[in-house]
C-alpha cells in the first residue's frame, strides 16, 4: 500500500509550477493531475499562431509518456486454497520506470486476467482531473432538475391526481436515495471511468456489463436532441416568427463549444446551470406557499381546495391505482442524472472529499427539489386542468411544450404578468443544462465502453486535453436529430421521438437496479475472503439499502408494465403504447444474450455462467488505497479542529 504524496507537477496551462496529489491504485500509482507536455517549465506565449498551433495539438493524441512511473504487476502462478475449492493468485509489486501506461495501447496485458485488466484500464483513465468538490457538490443538486421536473410533472398530475403523484414520485426518491447511498460506497472505493457502468463488469458479468453500459448510453444519446427541440421550442412563447431549428443550430453549437472545453468547461457551466435551477425552484416554491396561502393582492386563499370535489380529488377518479402506476416511467425520468456525480469520480481532484460531500446533498434535493414543488403544484393546479395535457401542435405531441408545465400555469392563474416569462428562461436554462448533462454521461460511458473492449476502441481515444473526444463526436451525431424539428407536420417529428426515447423510457431502473446488484457482490466478495468493509472504506451502506431498492425496483418494473399493457381507461391491451415505455427490456436481453454468445465463441465462457463467482470478484486491482493508521489521524484532526467552530458551523457540517 502506498500513501498518498505531493510531486511537483507543471500546470501546463498556467504555465507555473504547481503541485498534484497522487492517489494510489492497487497495481499502480498514477496521478490525479494532469499534464499534456514535459515537465519542464516554460514561459506560455500568448502569440495568436502560438495558440491556434497549442489548440489544434491539444487534439492529438494523449502523451502517455508525461504521466509518472507506475507500478508493473507480476503474478506467479496460481496456487489452490486449503479447502481446494479456488484459485489464489499470488502478485508481486516491483518497480519498473519502463512500464507503459495501462491505457497506452502497446500495454502488455498478458499476464493479467480479464477483469484485472478492466479494473485497471479503467482506474487509471487519463481523463482531464479538473472537477473541484464544488463542481461535484452543484451537479449532484441540479443535475436532475429538468424537463421531467419542470415539464413532465403535467403528465403525471393529469394521469394520477396530487396525492398519486405525490406517492409515486415519493417512492422513487426513496429508490433513488438509497441507491445513491450504495453508488456512493462503490465510487469512493473505486473512482474509475465508467463508474456503474463499470461496476457491473467487475463484480456481476461482463455481458450484463455490456447490456447495462449500452442501455445508459443510449438513454443519454437520445436525450440531447430532444432537449435542443424542447429548447427551440420554448422560444416560441415569445415568437412563432423564426423556425425552430435556427434554435436547435444555436443551443447545439453553444452545448458542443462547452464540452470542447473539456471537464473543466462542463463543471463550470453545469455549475452556473444549477445554481440558477436552484434558484428557480426555491423561488417558485416561496411564491407557491404565498399563493397557496392567500398572500398575493386580488387573489383567492387557494388552501387544499385543488385536493377534492368539484375541481379537483386525491386521485385521477378513472382506475386511480393503475394511473399511478402508469407515471412510474416519468417519475423515474425526471430522477435520471442524479447518477451523474459517480461518474466524474475518476476527473475529481479529491474523489473521497467530493463524493462524499456530493453524496450529502442528494437527500435534501430530494426532499426540496422535488417532493415541496410536488406538493405545491398539487395544491396549486387541479389535475383536471385542461391545460396539462397539452394542444395537438408538435411541441404538445413530443412533450416538451413548456405551456403544459403546471410551474408556469400556476403562475399564470396567479396573474404575475412578468413571471412566466422568467419561468421559460429558466426551462430553457434547464433544458440546455439537461443537454450538457447529456453530452457528459454518454460520452464518459462510451469512453468506458472502448476501454473495456466492449465497443470500438477508438471510443477510449483521450486527447491532450483529457477529452473523451471520439466519444464525444459520436454524441454530436446524435444530436444533429434535433434538426427532426425541420420535418413538416406536427406528427411525423413526434412518432420518431416516440420510438427514441422509447429505447431509454426506463433506463434509470435498470441502472439502478444493476447498482444496487453490484453493491450486494462487492460486500460478498469482502465476506468470503473474511474482509470487513468498514474497517477498509472511507464511506460504507448498508446493505439492507440495497436490497430496499432491488425489491422496490423489482415491484414498480412488473407494475409499470401491467399499466404500460393496459393503460388506464382503454380497457383492452396497447401493444403500441406498451412498446413506447417499454421497448428498452428487450433491447437490453437482447443486448445481453448477444454478448453472450460473443463471449462464449471468442472468449470460451460457457453459455451457463450467468454470474462471476464471489471468489472470482477482483477486489483489489483498481481501488484507491488508503492508509488506514494515517486516515484516523485525519479523521481525529478534523474533529479536534471541528470543537474549536462555533456552534452553526458544527450544525452545518451534520447536515451539509
Amino acid at each position: 500500500m502506498v500513501s498518498k504524496g505531493q510531486m511537483p507537477s507543471l500546470d501546463i496551462e498556467s504555465g507555473r509550477a504547481s503541485s498534484f496529489e497522487t492517489g494510489s491504485i492497487s497495481g499502480t500509482s498514477v496521478a490525479s493531475g494532469q499534464s499534456s507536455g514535459s515537465y519542464s517549465v516554460y514561459s506560455r506565449s500568448y502569440h495568436p499562431r502560438d495558440l491556434f498551433h497549442e489548440f489544434v495539438d491539444s487534439f492529438k493524441p494523449f502523451d502517455y509518456s508525461t504521466l509518472p512511473p507506475i507500478y508493473n504487476v507480476h503474478t506467479v502462478p496460481t496456487t489452490r486454497s486449503d479447502d481446494g475449492e479456488y484459485l489464489i493468485n499470488h502478485q508481486t509489486i516491483t518497480s519498473d520506470k519502463q512500464q507503459l501506461h495501462p491505457n497506452h495501447p502497446q500495454f502488455d496485458y498478458s499476464h493479467l486476467t480479464e477483469l484485472e485488466r478492466a479494473a485497471l484500464v479503467t482506474a487509471t483513465s487519463p481523463l482531464s482531473k479538473h472537477l473541484k468538490t464544488r463542481h461535484l457538490t452543484l451537479i449532484s443538486l441540479g443535475a436532475a432538475i429538468g424537463t421531467g421536473l419542470f415539464v413532465g410533472s403535467a403528465s403525471s398530475l393529469s394521469h394520477a391526481g396530487p396525492l398519486g403523484m405525490l406517492i409515486v414520485w415519493m417512492f422513487i426518491g426513496s429508490i433513488t436515495f438509497t441507491t445513491m447511498s450504495s453508488l456512493s460506497e462503490l465510487a469512493t472505493a473505486f473512482p474509475v471511468s465508467g463508474a456503474f457502468v463499470t461496476f457491473t463488469t467487475l463484480f456481476v458479468d461482463s455481458s450484463c456489463g455490456f447490456a447495462i453500459a449500452w442501455n445508459y448510453a443510449l438513454q443519454w444519446l437520445v436525450t440531447m436532441p430532444l432537449e435542443l427541440v424542447a429548447a427551440s421550442m420554448t422560444i416560441q412563447y415569445w415568437t412563432d416568427s423564426v423556425h425552430p431549428a435556427v434554435f436547435v443550430a444555436i443551443f447545439y453549437v453553444l452545448i458542443v463549444i462547452i464540452n470542447l472545453f473539456g471537464v473543466k468547461g462542463y463543471g463550470e457551466a453545469e455549475s452556473l446551470f444549477s445554481i440558477i435551477k436552484i434558484i428557480a425552484v426555491i423561488g417558485f416554491n416561496i411564491l407557491a406557499i404565498i399563493l397557496v396561502s392567500g398572500g398575493v393582492p386580488n387573489q383567492p386563499y387557494i388552501g387544499g381546495k385543488y385536493w377534492h370535489g368539484p375541481r379537483g380529488g386525491l386521485f385521477n377518479h378513472v382506475e386511480p391505482f393503475k394511473q399511478c402506476c402508469y407515471i412510474i416511467a416519468n417519475a423515474s425520468f425526471a430522477f435520471a442524472g442524479t447518477e451523474i456525480f459517480a461518474l466524474a469520480a475518476v476527473e475529481s481532484r479529491q474523489p473521497k472529499k467530493s463524493i462524499n460531500s456530493a453524496r450529502l446533498q442528494i437527500f435534501y434535493r430530494i426532499l426540496v427539489f422535488y417532493i415541496l414543488s410536488i406538493v405545491m403544484i398539487g395544491l396549486l393546479v387541479p389535475y383536471t386542468d385542461e391545460r396539462l395535457l397539452g394542444s395537438n401542435t408538435k411541441a404538445g405531441n413530443i412533450g416538451v411544450d413548456i405551456n403544459t408545465s403546471p410551474f408556469v400555469i400556476a403562475i399564470k392563474n396567479a396573474e404575475i404578468n412578468a413571471l412566466p416569462s422568467i419561468m421559460n428562461v429558466v426551462i430553457i436554462i434547464t433544458v440546455v443544462s439537461v443537454g450538457n448533462a447529456s453530452v457528459y454521461g454518454s460520452s464518459r460511458t462510451l469512453c468506458a465502453l472502448g476501454a473495456l473492449r466492449q465497443g470500438p476502441p477508438i471510443l477510449n481515444y483521450i486527447d491532450r486535453k483529457g477529452r473523451p473526444l471520439v466519444a464525444l463526436g459520436v454524441q454530436f451525431v446524435f444530436g444533429l436529430l434535433g434538426f427532426l424539428v425541420a420535418i413538416p407536420g406536427p406528427t411525423a417529428t413526434t412518432q420518431i421521438f416516440d420510438w427514441l426515447l422509447s429505447l431509454s423510457g426506463l433506463s434509470v431502473l435498470f441502472t439502478y437496479l444493476a447498482i444496487n446488484v453490484c453493491h450486494l457482490r462487492f460486500h460478498r466478495a469482502l465476506s468470503v475472503r473474511a474482509r470487513v468493509p468498514r474497517d477498509e472504506l472511507v464511506y460504507t451502506s448498508s446493505i439492507w439499502v440495497s436490497w430496499y431498492a432491488i425489491i422496490a425496483i423489482i415491484a414498480v418494473l412488473g407494475l409499470q408494465f401491467w399499466a404500460a399493457l393496459f393503460p388506464p381507461g382503454e380497457g383492452k391491451a396497447d401493444l403500441d403504447n406498451f412498446f413506447k415505455i417499454y421497448l428498452g427490456f428487450p433491447v437490453l436481453v437482447a443486448s445481453w444474450a448477444l454478448h453472450k454468445v460473443y463471449a462464449f465463441i471468442f472468449k470460451g465462457v460457457p453459455l451457463t455462467k450467468l454470474w462471476l463467482s464471489s471468489h472470482e470478484i477482483d477486489v483489489d486491482t483498481g481501488r484507491r488505497d488508503i492508509d488506514l493508521e494515517v486516515l484516523k489521524q485525519e479523521i481525529a484532526e478534523e474533529r479536534l479542529n471541528l470543537q474549536a467552530k462555533p456552534t452553526y458551523y458544527k450544525v452545518y457540517k451534520v447536515f451539509c
